[in-house]
């Protein structure tokens, strides 16, 4: 299968947003993917929350290739081969644990961008050669403030904050000088993607194009 060139902070910084998909229905993954694609949102995250989710990720990779898939939700090594071999080009954990940390250490199938929240599992993670990951839960483990304070000890940082993130809030995030882009749920309603609404779902999609685009790696 085709993969893109692109390294995991070149993948993060293609725009500001990036969807965190959860899809309960085979039948909805490519039109609701076309239809990011149609507003300028080129990176999706498929999570891993539902049975269907890697048939959805091997659909993805075969019929929209010009998608950057990433596979979130993963928490173990076996999820993280899974999603390698169903054509997901990155994984996403909400967190990093010592199976998965070994696993990294060992020769990881694909780049992983991993969850952290405190100082120390950032510096557990930087040690393992890390430099790119996912603050999550951002609202509740600090936002901004937190986000703000890592910057002075950890200048190479670089982030994508997933967790209460919504549009009034987005641009308060990619205006920080180690947020790469953001990551959000409110670009597929659940309800619009069980109608069928992919006219909405690519206005979503334009919308968040336009905020402030994040810094370059």
């Amino acid at each position: 299968m085709t993969r893109p060139l692109l390294s995991l902070e070149q993948a993060m910084t293609l725009g500001p947003v990036i969807p965190v998909l959860v899809i309960d229905r085979v039948d909805d993954a490519v039109p609701l993917a076309r239809a990011l694609l149609a507003g300028g949102v080129n990176t999706l995250e498929v999570t891993l929350r539902t049975p269907v989710a890697m048939d959805v990720i091997r659909l993805l990779a075969a019929e929209v290739p010009q998608a950057v898939i990433l596979a979130g939700t993963i928490t173990t090594p076996e999820q993280w081969e899974a999603a390698h071999h169903a054509g997901a080009h990155f994984g996403v954990s909400p967190g990093l644990t010592p199976r998965l940390l070994s696993a990294l250490r060992s020769g990881s199938p694909m780049p992983l961008l991993p969850g952290v929240a405190t100082a120390s599992e950032l510096m557990t993670a930087m040690d393992a050669g890390l430099h790119c990951f996912k603050f999550f839960p951002a609202q509740q483990a600090g936002g901004v403030g937190m986000l703000k304070a890592f910057h002075s000890p950890f200048p190479d940082a670089l982030f994508c904050p997933t967790g209460g993130i919504s549009p009034d809030n987005a641009r308060t995030y990619l205006d920080l000088p180690n947020v790469a882009c953001v990551g959000g749920s409110w670009l597929a309603p659940s309800a619009a993607v069980k109608a069928g609404q992919w006219d909405h779902i690519t206005a979503l999609a334009q919308a968040a194009s336009t905020l402030m685009q994040p810094m370059q790696c």
